[in-house]
């Protein structure tokens, strides 16, 4: 009988054990990883993708656990970084450059339980997803503000590297102020890097030497803005809102808005409904918003902002309508000719006007 009993009050106590175990289990948070290309203080991009973290910490409190590495080199290090992350058992991990895709597909494929989000790149898997925003809507309102206000008809724009991305940019901006101001010039440096305050503002010095009154970025520091504050001209923020650093030059910033669909990829996983796909949101999802504009544009300037803001948010404004040709004169799209997603995805040409050669 004593045996029995004892047999019983084991059998219990494995039960309970098991329990416990199971219970703790349930308890754990999803562990929620990012790679950063630049540092979280960089004021533009990866700072914006880092509120996107904090953002998640916010919405799921203690159901979440999550880390970041940062100042990560596109290449061979992204590589390790994202391994880093995967061998720890991160349930979902955000690669948050374009240089990161090919080392985020490498990883995926030897990680095939953990869920990968790529910013901004073009290959998918089972396991990764990829997400951008349309940027090029929120230049083409730069550009018309620009091409209004310049005095001199030339704008500066500092870019970073020739990819899709960028060079959409530039053409959205230049063809939204040249609908405005058909005098209008772009001057272009391209300092072939993300996050260098020194590089961009010496980029941006050199283009108010060139008569630009205007500056424009696709970089990530706020130094452009110090720049065009202390020479006493005007800028526009890249990323995140910059009016701290710029408080009398910043017209307007372009704001990375990643919070809204990160917590609902991170959902996704909690829920086991997260699928691959690929995501393209502009302003009318509030992917990509616009700071207030400053007072310093003039009234009637202010409302054809915010119209062409409205009407890109409601789709019936779009930056790339017809008639537009390529640099080289031939043509591109037809009057009335909206420009499909494929062509904007792949875009490395420069549009008619822009002056110089497009980097290799």
């Amino acid at each position: 009988m004593k045996s029995i009993i004892r047999n019983f009050w084991s059998l219990l106590t494995i039960i309970s054990t098991i329990a416990l175990i199971g219970s703790a289990n349930a308890a754990d948070p999803l562990k929620v990883g990012f790679v950063y290309v630049g540092p979280i203080g960089d004021h533009g991009w990866t700072y914006e993708h880092d509120r996107s973290r904090l953002a998640i910490e916010k919405a799921f409190g203690s159901k979440v656990k999550t880390t970041y590495l940062e100042k990560i080199p596109e290449g061979p290090d992204a590589e390790r970084a994202i391994q880093q992350l995967a061998r720890t058992d991160h349930d979902i991990i955000f690669t948050t450059s374009f240089g990161f895709m090919n080392p985020t597909i490498k990883v995926a494929k030897k990680f095939p339980k953990i869920k990968f989000e790529h910013a901004t790149g073009f290959k998918r898997a089972e396991n990764v997803s990829t997400y951008s925003a349309r940027f090029y809507e929120g230049r083409h309102i730069i550009g018309l503000i620009a091409g209004k206000m310049t005095k001199t008809n030339t704008i500066g724009y500092i870019a970073s590297f020739p990819i899709p991305e960028v060079v959409r940019g530039i053409n959205a901006a230049y063809l939204a102020a040249k609908s405005v101001n058909p005098a209008i010039k772009f001057k272009i440096v391209w300092v072939n890097t993300w996050f260098d305050p020194g590089k961009e503002a010496d980029a941006a010095n050199a283009l108010i030497a060139q008569g630009a009154d205007i500056l424009m970025q696709h970089t990530d520091s706020p130094a452009a803005m110090q720049v065009a504050e202390k020479k006493g001209i005007f800028a526009f923020g890249q990323a995140s809102n910059m009016k701290a650093f710029g408080p009398n030059a910043q017209l307007t910033s372009i704001i990375n808005n990643w919070a809204p669909y990160c917590i609902s990829r991170v959902k996704a996983v909690m829920d086991g409904a997260w699928k691959s796909q690929d995501t393209w949101d502009g302003i009318g999802p509030s992917m990509v918003a616009i700071s207030k504009f400053s007072e310093q544009i003039p009234a009637d300037v202010r409302s054809m902002a915010g119209k062409a803001r409205d009407a890109i948010a409601a789709g019936t404004l779009h930056p790339f309508t017809g008639p537009i040709n390529k640099q080289d004169g031939s043509p591109w799209l037809k009057a009335e000719e909206i420009a499909p997603d494929g062509d904007l995805a792949g875009m490395n040409f420069y549009v008619e006007g822009v002056e110089g050669a497009l980097p290799k």
